[in-house]
């Protein structure tokens, strides 16, 4: 361990840039730790999230406390650490015996002084700012010069956090094919053309990319953009969620604000498609605050901004159980900061095909009397596909 401890004195400082801990050694408990700097009161520390199955925990660290937890997750939880910062590049690898590599390369320009944090530390974005994006310009996100508009800085941060979630699951897109993926409810598109952007231009995927709205107005702007920026596989369609039938395979649906029940005929249909990626955050969860009832909870769902709240999370919890149910491995993360919107959390799903029965699952929504839309539309698909296969 002497080594390993050697190796984190040089690199954990404020010029690291991220540090990331996998390969866990035991299911069911944290599965993922991602670490970097942060500046709080003045004073560097240490932010990790460690992924706890569908959650992701925060913890805030100083470099002493952070070197001794992470002696402790290599030596007894996880196989593998990957570093990147100023000073260099490092990984550390234990074997199934329990022996610890060490590997670390330092950085020709490590003498170079290091970057100035703020409150969470300058961030290196996806798309950076400096460097001119021609649809964020015509957004109104930034300038000609590359700069971005004080007043878009939320939606430029929450471009670059949902680039994030897809950069994560790069792996599960083909390289071999066109990777075809929808996007429900795209109203402005800031996000669509994010991400053909950087699937297409940066990236480089054969990607075909299907926006649907209701606003004819909206679809009409977003195709001229397209056609104006040379993105000849950027669609934009008139139509609802619930009666879309222009494809027959989708590898990624995106439904971004879908309104109360929306968010489930778009997960319901992923699901038909067996689509390999799903993205959504959920907006409007009214559909459960008209069902909900529960003895035990009656004094506390009498009032009914506390009902209508609750029943925010409780909708997208069931969501998340349902699409594991139908072979998706399931997590439900933050999408941006609390402050900015209280609708800000994304389910993201990518499909595992191992479906189960959850008897738990059965038994809460039993116990709150509840029947939520996308419970009603996976059973009607798994009924209609049966009979198919016993025809």
């Amino acid at each position: 361990m002497k080594e390993l401890v050697e190796f984190l004195e040089e690199f954990i400082s404020e010029r690291l840039i991220r540090m990331i801990i996998s390969g866990a050694r035991n299911t069911g408990e944290v599965s993922k730790v991602r670490i970097r700097p942060v500046l709080l009161k003045g004073e560097i520390k240490y932010q990790c999230s460690e992924t706890h199955g569908t959650k992701e925990l925060h913890k805030n660290y100083d470099k002493r406390e952070l070197i001794s937890r992470i002696e402790q997750w290599m030596e007894r939880d996880f196989r593998q650490l990957q570093l990147e910062s100023q000073n260099g590049t490092g990984s550390v690898l234990v074997s199934k015996k329990g022996k610890m590599t060490v590997r670390f390369k330092r950085s020709q320009s490590c003498s170079r002084p290091s970057a100035v944090l703020t409150h969470n530390r300058k961030k290196k974005y996806i798309l950076e700012e400096g460097t001119p994006v021609e649809f964020l310009v015509d957004l109104g996100v930034m300038t000609p010069e590359g700069k971005v508009v004080r007043s878009k800085y939320d939606k430029f941060r929450q471009i670059n956090r949902f680039l994030e979630f897809i950069e994560d699951i790069l792996p599960r897109f083909a390289r071999d094919r066109e990777v075809t993926i929808l996007d429900f409810g795209c109203g402005k598109s800031y996000l669509t053309f994010a991400m053909y952007y950087y699937l297409k231009t940066l990236k480089g995927y054969d990607v075909n990319i299907i926006g649907l709205d209701l606003k004819a107005d909206v679809i009409m702007h977003c195709n001229e953009l397209a056609e104006q920026y040379g993105y000849e596989k950027l669609k934009f369609l008139q139509g609802d969620i619930a009666s879309y039938t222009g494809t027959d395979r989708v590898d990624m649906v995106v439904t971004l604000h879908a309104c109360d029940t929306a968010t489930d005929y778009a997960l319901a249909k992923a699901v038909a498609w067996n689509a390999q990626v799903i993205l959504s955050v959920p907006c409007c969860q009214h559909e459960l605050n008209g069902q909900i009832e529960n003895e035990m909870l009656s004094p506390v769902l009498s009032y009914g901004i506390i009902k209508e709240r609750m029943a925010a999370p409780i909708t997208d919890g069931l969501r998340a159980q349902l699409l594991t149910e139908a072979g998706y491995d399931t997590q439900i993360l933050e999408f941006i900061d609390m402050e900015h919107t209280p609708k800000n959390l994304l389910i993201r799903a990518v499909r595992s095909g191992k479906r189960t029965k959850n008897k738990e699952l059965e038994t809460c929504m039993q116990a709150l009397h509840v029947t939520p839309t996308l419970k009603t539309l996976l059973d009607e698909q798994e009924a209609a596909n049966h009979e198919e296969n016993t025809d």
